[in-house]
């Protein structure tokens, strides 16, 4: 039975996990940063990368310690190295190619989007290949068809921002704390999602590419206006990330065969989105899966997970695997007209 340690640092949550082949979480840690960053209104790079070197070392000792393991009891060491703010990646990558070599254990140098994309089948041993996913979080928002392990097809991204980020930009507007997409949801809860119009970008267009940037402007409009309450802007603002999300999947179902629907990222915490996309699957005839709350946000488990999946296929690195800030899935993918380079 496999048994993978997996590091991550891509952005502000440092975190370690030992995860097995059976799909068992012997041990898992995650140390946020929300009140560095908090006056800030965002992640600042350079202190995220600091408190990584400083939290990393004690946090791999610690989940070692909880599962009663050394590192010469693990049979390969996972580290995300991509996409993500470089200075963070770096950290998690290079901790790992020091594991990986002073163990003497094969390293896998895991895309972050991949963890997200494969962490539903940590939970769901049911979930079988191929599924169409919706990743969606605060820097990618992406339609894909995973076929396999490293084998993914992109059918649509975003062409300016990604959801999660334009929680984030409403949150500030309306006056909320970092992280963003939890405080408009709660906020959101008492508000009107019908009494602000605001607009659903790219809504009913034929490719099912996504796009944020106008709404963030119309939320902005809608504060600086004072003629609606911070509540009702939050749940307008929500319900037409919801009708954007709802529209661009299903017009992505209905190029897909894939028998079932997967929604994993850090926006796919949000129970608005749940709820919606399971009625989209269902209205489809597909099966719909969204992993724990806990498991969508940026953790190592996800990241662990896919190194044993990529270590079972054979797919270990060489340690001079790089660092890289962007590492789409689909490489071969075309860039889409109009999109800036997040796309």
């Amino acid at each position: 039975m496999l048994t993978v340690l997996g590091l991550e640092s891509s952005c502000d949550d440092s975190a370690v996990a030992l995860v097995t082949g059976a799909r068992r979480i012997l041990a898992q840690a995650v140390v946020g940063q929300n009140s560095a960053h908090q006056p800030f209104g965002g992640v600042v790079p350079e202190i995220a990368a600091r408190a990584h070197v400083e939290i990393l070392p004690g946090l791999i000792r610690q989940v070692l310690n909880d599962a009663k393991l050394s590192i010469r009891d693990v049979d390969a060491v996972a580290a995300t190295a991509g996409p993500g703010l470089i200075g963070g990646v770096m950290v998690a990558l290079l901790a790992g190619k020091g594991l990986a070599l002073a163990a003497g254990k094969p390293l896998l140098a895991v895309n972050h989007l991949e963890g997200h994309a494969l962490s539903p089948r940590l939970v769901d041993p049911n979930l079988r290949f191929p599924y169409l996913l919706l990743l969606v979080s605060g820097g990618h928002c992406q339609l894909l068809e995973v076929r396999g392990v490293g084998n993914y097809r992109r059918l649509a991204t975003t062409i300016d921002d990604a959801a999660g980020e334009a929680f984030d930009k409403a949150a500030k507007l309306l006056g909320l704390s970092y992280p963003g997409g939890p405080a408009v949801e709660n906020l959101a809860a008492d508000g009107d999602p019908r009494a602000v119009p605001l607009p659903r970008p790219l809504v009913g267009s034929a490719e099912p590419h996504f796009s944020f940037a106008g709404l963030k402007s119309a939320v902005q409009r809608a504060v600086a206006s004072g003629q609606h309450s911070p509540t009702d802007i939050a749940a307008s603002f929500q319900q037409a990330v919801v009708d954007c999300l709802v529209d661009r999947t299903e017009r992505a179902l209905m190029r897909s065969d894939a028998p079932a629907l997967v929604v994993a990222g850090g926006v796919a915490a949000n129970q608005a989105i749940r709820r919606a996309l399971a009625d989209v699957a269902a209205k489809h005839g597909r099966g719909f899966i969204a992993p724990p709350s806990w498991l969508c946000t940026d953790n190592a488990a996800m990241i662990a997970w896919a190194g044993a999946e990529r270590l079972s296929a054979g797919l270990i690195d060489t340690l001079n695997a790089p660092a890289r800030a962007r590492w789409p899935l689909d490489e071969r993918a075309d860039k889409v007209r109009g999109a800036g380079v997040k796309a």
